[in-house]
């Protein structure tokens, strides 16, 4: 049966905001948490240090935003009159993975975290997925997701056995090489995953890891899937969906979100393509909710301790945001924000338990100082507020001190 997509409330004069463009810049952490010891992040500072070991960043459009009032960011002064209303959030679940962080945003909160299995997936899990595939996999193990195709490629080739592995987030990750294991096929093994993964081994996220190349070269490709829990409660997005708004996913969101409360998905590869699928949502849903994240600070930056690369990848998207900036109309907001910190200089390479940005932008908007946030949830409740649907149970709404 085809789904029906709600027709986006374009229409009511009365509406203050017709729009908000959320951007998540996946990893962009502005400073350790209280507890991030806890997490073994003392010190971490994805944001400054980044800046720090690029010798300065050149970021007009967030910095005239207050990105640099955040944190100190080299390159980036504390604008003393910022064009935006500017602030930082703490999340208040217990985790740091893109999952947690994500839901959080749209106003999910979870007391216990998702678990993790630093040495490798227990036999109850393995048995029945070896079983269900018809194969055994290589790994099982705690390892660097480009590190482990390195160690087990070449056999992964020789065997056509999977290779199975984890990190510090509760994750369960299918490498494969696209030559030896169809898309397909890789994606169904990763459903199969997703449907054994569940009660005590309910990970965050199932995600489909393929690769290419040879022995010595082997390089990870831009079709990664993930496959998430379905959220446990009602999101912003499953509000906002339901009272007919157009919810627009781009890059993972709707993996993220197992589907849920999303009424258009564009499926993107890397930052520069869900930036110029932003720029064209802003020409195809004039109402509603466009919802992105930007991965490859985190995949492709933070995870590989490359704070070069990750610099040089800010600056490109703050180019763009001046594109999305210029398109923007009066009942528009922009929200710049992000979901965990994931520091490339901090010693291991997993993401880091920080303060995010909020930086909220829009013609109707008071610029100002926000605060700290004591949860990321005060962002789907303002959301909500603004778009007149149900309230959130978690989140405080900010609208007011945006001047909406």
């Amino acid at each position: 049966m085809k789904r029906h997509i709600p027709v986006p409330k374009c229409e009511e004069e009365q509406m203050k905001i017709r729009r908000i463009i959320m951007i998540v810049l996946d990893s962009l952490g502005v400073g350790e948490l209280p507890d991030a010891s806890l997490y073994g992040d003392a010190g971490s500072n994805t944001l400054a240090h980044t800046a720090a070991a690029a010798g300065g960043l050149s970021l007009p459009v967030m910095g005239s935003f207050g990105l640099g009032c955040l944190t100190e960011v080299a390159g980036v002064p504390c604008s003393a009159e910022p064009g935006a209303a500017y602030g930082k959030m703490a999340e208040k679940s217990k985790g740091k993975d893109t999952t947690t962080g994500h839901w959080e945003i749209t106003g999910i909160i979870l007391e216990q975290a998702f678990p993790v299995f630093p040495d490798g997936f227990p036999e109850e899990i393995i048995k029945p997925f070896t079983k269900a595939i018809g194969r055994p996999v290589l790994g099982n193990t705690r390892a660097s997701g480009t590190e482990i195709i390195k160690e087990l490629g070449e056999k992964h080739l020789r065997t056509g056995f999977p290779i199975v592995y984890t990190s510090a987030d509760s994750v369960f990750q299918i490498a494969a090489h696209e030559e030896v294991v169809p898309l397909p096929l890789l994606y169904k093994w990763c459903e199969t995953a997703r449907e054994l993964l569940r009660g005590e081994y309910a990970v965050g996220r199932v995600i489909a890891r393929p690769f290419a190349g040879k022995v010595g070269s082997f390089f990870r490709t831009p079709n990664r899937r993930d496959y998430s829990l379905p959220p446990p409660q009602p999101t912003l997005l499953d509000r906002l969906a339901a009272a007919g708004y157009e919810v627009l996913g781009i890059g993972k969101i709707t993996d993220i979100f197992a589907g849920r409360g999303i009424t258009r998905t564009v499926h993107t590869k890397n930052n520069d393509e869900s930036m110029q699928a932003v720029l064209d949502g802003m020409d195809s849903c004039p109402g509603g909710l466009i919802l992105a994240n930007l991965v490859d600070f985190d995949k492709l930056y933070g995870h590989r301790n490359d704070a070069a690369g990750y610099a040089k990848a800010l600056e490109r998207v703050d180019g763009q945001l001046a594109l999305v900036v210029g398109k923007m109309q009066t009942e528009d907001l922009l929200f710049v924000l992000a979901d965990h910190g994931c520091d490339p200089i901090h010693p291991h390479t997993d993401h880091t338990r920080e303060y995010v940005p909020l930086l909220v932008y829009g013609r109707q908007v008071k610029p100002g100082p926000l605060g700290i946030r004591s949860t990321f949830a005060d962002v789907g409740q303002t959301v909500a507020e603004l778009f007149g649907v149900e309230r959130l149970e978690h989140g405080e709404s900010f609208a007011r001190r945006l001047g909406l």
